[in-house]
C-alpha cells in the first residue's frame, strides 16, 4: 500500500467537481482552464488532465455525480499518468480520496506481471496518512489471501500467515496440529480436515493487556472445499478456494486492531481444514460428539464450515470474553438473499448489532442484519443426535446455519456477532476489482474503535 502514498513532494492538484456545480467552479477558473474543461467535458471524459501552454500537466479536473461517495477515487490511480497529486479539498474528501484511491491501485501479482502504476497520492496530514495505511494494509492482506490458490493457502500457510502477524505485533501464537486435535478435544475440527494430506489445525493468537475487556474473533478457515463425500459440481467448486474468506476477514481485523493499539485482550481462533475426499472422510451419516458435548448427526459433508466453527465457538465462549465476532462464507442462502456485495450478520445483542450498522453506514461499509428466528431451530432435528450439520429445508439456509453456530456460545454471558460473507466480488466496480474482498471489516472496526477507545 505505502508505494501508492507519500508525505512530502511537488504535487500536482487534484480538483474534484460534481457535475451539477461543474459551471460554477469553472466561473472562478483563468480562461485557460475553462476552455480545456469545456472542450473536454464534450467527451464524456471524467478525468480532465489540464496542460499549461507550455504543454506540462498543471491540474487534473475529476467530474463526479457525488463528492461524498466513498469510491469516487476508485479507478483514478489506473487513470493517472505518472506523478505525484495532492486533493485540493477538505480533509473529509481527501481521505475518502485516498482510500478509494489506494483501494484501486491493488493488483495481485504474486502470479502474473502487470504494469507498474506509477501515480502517487500526497497526504501530509500524519494522523490521515497513518489511518489510510493501517485499513488499506490490512484490506490488501485479505484479498491477498482469498486469492491466493488453494495448493499454497492451506493450514500450514494460514498458520504461517498469522505466526509472521503475531511476530510484528508482539503477539502470541500456537497452534494445534492434527491429532493434536483430538488430544485437546476440538473432534469436529479433526473431523473435517482428516482427509487431507495437509493436516487439520486450531491456530490461535493472543495480544494485549491481559486486564482489557476481551475479544474473540473467530474465522473459518476451509482452505478448499470440495463439498467432501457430498461432492461439489464443477462450477460450485470451481472458486472453493476462497472459503477460507472468514479466516482472512478476521486475520486483516486483528491487523488493523492492533496495528490501531485498541485496549482489548484480543484472540483468534481460526479452525483451518481442507474438507478432502479420501478413504477416512467423514460422511452422511456419521455422528460426531463436538467440544462442548452437543452431539451431532452429519446430513451433509458440504455443511462443513459450521462444523469446525462449532468447536472454535466453544473454545471462545470458555473465557466468557466481552464480545464473540465471527466471520464465515458459511452460505449461499445468504447470497441468495442479500447478493454477492452486501454482508449479512447475526447477534444476540440488539445495541451491539446497531452499532455496526450505524458505523457501516457512516463510514459507506454497509451491512444488514439477518433474524435469529427460533422457530427454525427444529429444523435440524436429528433422530439419533442431539441436532444435525443442517437443516432439513433448503429455505432460510442462513438462519439456520447461524441458529447452529447460536447452540455453541452463551448469549446471556457473551454477546455474539456472526458474519455471512462472500468474501468475493464477481464484477468489476470501482476500488473493488475481481476477487477477493473484505466485507463488513471497517464497519466492525469502528464499532470496536468506538466501543472500546
Amino acid at each position: 500500500m505505502s508505494q501508492f502514498l507519500v508525505k512530502t513532494g511537488n504535487a500536482t492538484p487534484l480538483y474534484f467537481v460534481e457535475k451539477s456545480q461543474l459551471q460554477e467552479w469553472l466561473s472562478g477558473q483563468d480562461e485557460f482552464t475553462t476552455g480545456w474543461v469545456q472542450q473536454l467535458s464534450k467527451t464524456k471524459q471524467k478525468v480532465l488532465l489540464i496542460p499549461s501552454s507550455q504543454a506540462e500537466l498543471t491540474k487534473v479536473v475529476i467530474i463526479t455525480d457525488d463528492n461524498n461517495d466513498l469510491w469516487l477515487a476508485g479507478d483514478l490511480a489506473m487513470a493517472l499518468p505518472k506523478g505525484i497529486y495532492k486533493v485540493e479539498g477538505d480533509s473529509a474528501l481527501e481521505s475518502r480520496v485516498a482510500f478509494s484511491f489506494v483501494m484501486g491501485a491493488y493488483q495481485f501479482s504474486a502470479y502474473k506481471s502487470f504494469d507498474n502504476l506509477e501515480a502517487k497520492l500526497l497526504i501530509a496530514e500524519p494522523s490521515t496518512y497513518q489511518q489510510i495505511k493501517q485499513q488499506t494494509d490490512a484490506l490488501f492482506l485479505a484479498r491477498d489471501l482469498v486469492n491466493t490458490p488453494a495448493a499454497d493457502m492451506m493450514p500450514q500457510h494460514l498458520a504461517e500467515v498469522m505466526e509472521e502477524l503475531a511476530q510484528t505485533y508482539q503477539a502470541d501464537f500456537s497452534q494445534l496440529i492434527g491429532d493434536e486435535l483430538l488430544e485437546h478435544n476440538y473432534p469436529t475440527i479433526h473431523l473435517v480436515g482428516r482427509a487431507s494430506d495437509n493436516k487439520p489445525r486450531l491456530l490461535d493468537l493472543t495480544w494485549g493487556d491481559e486486564s482489557a475487556p476481551k475479544l474473540t474473533l473467530v474465522g473459518k478457515g476451509v482452505c478448499f472445499d470440495s463439498g467432501g463425500l457430498d461432492l461439489k459440481p464443477a462450477a460450485g467448486m470451481r472458486n472453493m478456494k476462497k472459503d477460507m474468506g472468514g479466516a482472512a476477514h478476521v486475520i486483516a481485523l486483528a491487523q488493523m486492531i492492533m496495528a490501531a493499539k485498541l485496549p482489548v485482550r484480543l484472540r483468534v481462533l481460526v479452525p483451518a481444514v481442507e474438507n478432502a475426499v479420501s478413504k477416512n472422510a467423514f460422511r452422511p451419516g456419521d455422528v460426531v460428539k463436538t467440544r462442548k458435548g452437543i452431539t451431532v448427526e452429519i446430513d451433509n459433508t458440504d455443511a462443513e464450515g459450521r462444523l469446525i466453527l462449532c468447536d472454535a465457538l466453544a473454545e471462545a465462549q470458555s473465557q466468557k470474553p466481552d464480545l464473540i465476532v465471527d466471520f464465515a462464507t458459511l452460505t449461499g442462502a445468504c447470497r441468495v438473499a442479500l447478493g454477492t456485495e452486501l454482508p449479512g450478520f447475526f447477534s444476540t445483542d440488539k445495541s451491539v448489532a446497531a452499532g455496526i450498522i450505524d458505523a457501516g453506514e457512516a463510514n459507506q461499509d454497509p451491512v444488514w442484519q439477518l433474524p435469529l428466528f427460533t422457530q427454525y431451530k427444529a429444523l435440524f432435528k436429528s433422530d439419533i443426535a442431539d441436532m444435525a450439520n443442517c437443516g432439513s429445508t433448503p429455505f432460510g439456509g442462513a438462519i439456520t446455519a447461524a441458529l447452529y453456530l447460536k447452540e455453541f456460545i452463551e448469549p446471556e454471558v457473551t454477546p455474539w456477532v456472526h458474519f455471512d460473507v462472500m468474501a468475493w466480488n464477481v464484477r468489476p466496480l470501482p476500488g473493488r476489482p475481481v476477487g477477493g474482498e473484505a466485507l463488513g471489516l471497517r464497519a466492525v472496526f469502528d464499532y470496536l474503535n468506538a466501543r472500546y477507545k
